[in-house]
């Protein structure tokens, strides 16, 4: 018997017992379609952060702080003694303090191997922004980091060589502000006021020249040039005493984009070995792409679990079709048929029960998927522009498929097997 004609035997034995193997593919189905919604939710939820990845900052950038704290709360611990080439800040009530970098901090890190610029990101606390309306909104800042690829609803990032006054508004601001729509914000000028060391508040002026989508920190940041930080900065700092200004929380410092894995792991090294903490934008991140990670692990598992127990149908199925056919298998060996062929026909009978389950449970997971996807993207989650929560990438529904399949062959290698092994004279004889 010809490969051709094996599969075509093996087709049209399959379906003998429609309802029997309805079940067993009913029972792949399930395995199959829980395996490619959990790969779909993982893939979507993935590319979706690679992509904020570049909302945050730039991929070839450093961002920097001091290594170690000055106290702690913590009976436990020992004080530190006192270093007068570094600077401590409280950062809340609970007795605790970070060493902050200074300009030497700033000046060290530029003379390490492998740094190629460096941006120090000043702290500054603005007490409001305002726009067109009359009300005023409070409003946090950060300086933009240069390489970022930000999400941009209209117009186009900061420049950082520019000598004017310039910010990117989360696009949450748009309407309170007085905007009719993000595009329409683009040009305009916002204020934003601040307060001085005697208590005073100032007034800093900015051109907004572009509007960011939400991105998986919320509504986000105001992002400025350094114009505007320093302006923003220079306001503040009046009435300060010298020892409190020239400090800064973090540090970005660019390095050579082409750096492999190890490289960037040896130049933190280095950094950690001279006081600082360095880490990527995706080592910020990593953390929630581990629980991500964790969670879509659990839910394979279960869809594994699904898929073993149809396997145990595929072996009932064909060990029903085996004893039910044996004296066809008796016949067939008689005609001259060896047990491989046999045992060849039997296997892709199991293999042909997990491709429809496996293509089913694919093709229902991703028309069940979209439908989802839809229904989320426009509902609770449409201000994260760009969500696909759930992807099907070809690769992943073909392995899907292809998986299945295997574990189906599998299955059915011991029903296979006893058909193989049976003697003709006996399956003749067989009632």
């Amino acid at each position: 018997m010809r490969l051709i004609d094996i599969l075509a035997t093996a087709s049209a034995n399959t379906f003998r017992s429609k309802l029997r193997t309805a079940l067993t593919i009913i029972a792949i189905f399930i395995g199959a379609f829980t395996l490619t919604l959990t790969n779909g939710l993982g893939s979507g939820i993935s590319s979706y952060i690679d992509k904020q990845v570049n909302n945050l900052g730039a991929k070839d950038v450093l961002l920097i702080r001091a290594a170690n704290s000055a106290g702690s709360s913590s009976s436990s611990d020992a004080p530190k003694k006192y270093d007068p080439n570094k600077k401590v800040a409280a950062i809340g009530g609970f007795g605790e303090s970070v060493t902050v970098l200074t300009d030497n901090d700033v000046t060290k890190i530029k003379k390490t191997a492998g740094i190629k610029s460096v941006q120090p990101s000043r702290n500054v606390s603005p007490d409001y922004i305002k726009g067109v309306s009359a009300d005023k909104y409070q409003v946090a800042v950060s300086q933009f980091i240069s390489g970022s690829n930000l999400d941009l609803a209209a117009g186009r990032a900061v420049d950082n060589n520019a000598t004017a006054n310039e910010a990117i508004i989360p696009v949450t601001y748009v309407s309170s502000l007085g905007y009719a729509n993000s595009q329409a914000a683009i040009g305009k000028l916002a204020t934003i006021g601040i307060t001085d060391g005697f208590g005073q508040q100032h007034s800093v002026t900015a051109t907004i020249v572009g509007v960011q989508q939400r991105t998986l920190a919320g509504g986000g940041n105001m992002i400025t040039n350094p114009a505007l930080l320093n302006s923003l900065y220079t306001e503040q700092e009046i009435g300060l005493p010298k020892a409190a200004t020239n400090s800064y929380q973090l540090v970005s410092a660019k390095f050579d984009s082409h750096y492999s894995d190890s490289q960037i792991t040896a130049l933190k090294a280095t950094l950690k070995q001279d006081g600082y903490n360095a880490q990527t934008v995706e080592d910020q991140i990593g953390t929630f792409k581990q629980v991500i990670s964790g969670i879509i692990a659990v839910l394979d598992a279960f869809a594994v679990i699904a898929l073993l127990a149809a396997s145990f149908g595929i072996i009932n199925t064909l060990l029903m079709s085996v004893q039910e056919r044996t004296k066809e298998i008796g016949l067939m060996k008689a005609m001259g048929m060896s047990g491989g062929r046999i045992f060849l026909l039997f296997s892709t009978e199991a293999v042909i029960l997990g491709f429809w389950g496996s293509f089913i449970g694919v093709v229902v997971a991703e028309v069940v998927g979209r439908i989802a996807d839809h229904i989320v993207s426009t509902g609770f989650l449409k201000d994260l522009v760009g969500l696909q929560l759930l992807a099907f990438p070809l690769q992943s529904v073909v392995t899907i498929i292809v998986l299945v399949m295997v574990i189906a062959f599998v299955a059915g290698t011991l029903p296979a097997y006893r058909a193989a092994r049976q003697n003709p004279i006996d399956s003749l004889r067989y009632e």
